[in-house]
């Protein structure tokens, strides 16, 4: 299933999903997909007005809204048959769904945005417009259905430069355990080597640490330990290192 939401901001705590939409469908293990099932649209009333630039950006206004929500048992009801659960920015969109629905929380994700190697493949963005555009169609953006029939098309394809089946990448890609490790008590001082060699900041919401923190896959483990040990700490220390699978990536949850 292709998931996507539209929202009243970038933050989980204070914002507001103002409009849902899902589209199920089926395919095959190849990646190809066979056809499109049924599709799910909602809007929901946030509360409050919605910001201008919300307005502007998705053309979604406060009538269009106004004493409207999103039906939880639906929802759960559209989710029963679902195995895997796909957004084209899944580490924005999975947060804002399982505060809102914790159904999400009990399903496998994949993001089309970072589980595919788009760079490789000779895009210089990941975002679903561009790529869509280098892809040779185009679509009017940021309504939450819009955009995930786009999203469903661009999987239908191959990739430009690989040739293979969009959607069997991202598959795969799912299906592989990742590690995070915690650099947790790190040198103040060292925070630029670390952000410049890809970590990223926590700010240690949701019980997580408050630490920089990288994901990846197993055989880039040892390596990331041993750099830790040696140019960051100075000495032998024991890390906190997560597992990362569809079930928990993406996911503020604490991780298991």
């Amino acid at each position: 299933m292709f998931a996507d939401i539209e929202t009243t901001g970038l933050d989980p705590g204070t914002d507001k999903i103002i409009e849902l939409a899902m589209v199920r469908f089926e395919f095959l293990p190849d990646g190809r997909i066979f056809r499109l099932l049924d599709e799910f649209s909602a809007f929901a009333d946030p509360g409050f007005p919605l910001p201008d630039g919300i307005v502007r950006l998705t053309g979604i206004t406060d009538a269009m809204v106004q004493g409207r929500s999103i039906d939880a048992t639906q929802v759960q009801a559209f989710l029963d048959s679902v195995a895997l659960v796909i957004a084209h920015n899944a580490g924005f969109d999975r947060v804002f769904l399982e505060s809102a629905f914790p159904v999400f929380e009990t399903k496998a994700w994949a993001c089309s945005m970072r589980e595919i190697p788009w760079a490789e493949e000779g895009c210089t963005s990941a975002k679903l417009e561009y790529l869509a555009w280098r892809q040779g169609f185009f679509f009017d953006g940021h309504r939450a259905l819009t955009d995930c029939l786009a999203g469903l098309h661009l999987l239908s394809m191959l990739l430009p430069v690989s040739g293979a089946p969009t959607l069997k990448v991202l598959l795969d890609r799912a299906r592989q355990r990742e590690y995070r490790i915690w650099a947790e008590g790190s040198p103040f001082d060292a925070k630029e080597v670390l952000k410049a060699r890809g970590y990223h900041w926590s700010a240690g919401h949701h019980h997580l640490p408050r630490a920089w923190y990288i994901d990846l896959p197993s055989e880039k483990l040892k390596e990331e330990i041993r750099f830790l040990q040696q140019q960051i700490y100075g000495t032998e220390v024991e890390l906190r290192i997560d597992v990362l699978t569809a079930f928990n990536r993406y996911s503020n949850r604490v991780l298991a």
